[in-house]
């Protein structure tokens, strides 16, 4: 059984937000599976569904996204579950041009704090990820921050949309052929795969939407060309 993991911020502030695009990937698996009512577990909206014949769990976590690793590692260890072989994770990254898609099977978390708080639960970087480019922030943003927690236009989720067909491809093969191949068969695909190479990354904390009592950091981003 494989466990796939949409990372975002819960509730209506971030609701189509450029960090959110891991849940707007699991909106549109949903929708193509017929799943049903999402069970309350793990800190999360759970969804138990049948992918190419094969039984899959989806979780959205409902903490903030710098808090995501503790709802993976609670749902890995009651299914004892393999995380370099059944669970893959479906996060943002400003480091890839819109709608492009990389998918590796290990690396660092590259300042994204979902996937550092997910390598802190699990303490392994052995655990794949499927990253989705939400185009690197314009030169006239200082904070990327401002970027990731700004919204989506209309032109742009438009943009983005064949690009989440291509994540629902990519986890139907993951989950019934495995890694490897959804590697080769979906790496760099998107909408605007011929699209400028991305910007180097400006400097600053990785980071997510805060809760009660935390800190505000920055948005994380991609790993570039590490895993």
């Amino acid at each position: 059984m494989k466990l796939i993991v949409g990372l975002g911020n819960p509730g209506s502030d971030y609701a189509k937000t450029r960090h959110n695009a891991g849940f707007l990937a699991v909106d549109r698996l949903l929708a193509k599976h017929g799943a049903g009512l999402a069970r309350q577990k793990f800190s999360g909206e759970l969804h138990d569904v049948v992918i190419n014949g094969e039984r899959a769990l989806v979780l959205r976590p409902m903490r903030f996204m710098n808090c995501s690793g503790t709802s993976v590692a609670e749902a890995v260890g009651f299914h004892k579950l393999s995380p370099a072989e059944d669970l893959l994770v479906l996060v943002d990254d400003y480091a890839l041009a819109l709608g492009q898609l990389r998918l590796r099977g290990e690396g660092s978390a590259g300042g994204h704090n979902g996937l550092s708080d997910i390598q802190r639960a699990l303490g392994t970087t052995v655990y794949p990820r499927l990253r989705i480019g939400i185009d690197p922030p314009p030169a006239t943003y200082g904070d990327p921050a401002d970027w990731v927690l700004g919204r989506f236009s209309e032109e742009q989720l438009a943009n983005l949309a064949p690009a989440l067909d291509k994540v629902v491809e990519a986890v139907g093969v993951f989950v019934s052929e495995g890694l490897t191949t959804a590697m080769n068969r979906f790496n760099g695909r998107g909408p605007q795969q011929a699209a400028r190479p991305p910007k180097a990354r400006p400097q600053g904390g990785a980071g997510g939407a805060v809760g009660p009592g935390q800190a505000a950091t920055g948005p994380g981003g991609g790993e570039g060309g590490k895993g």
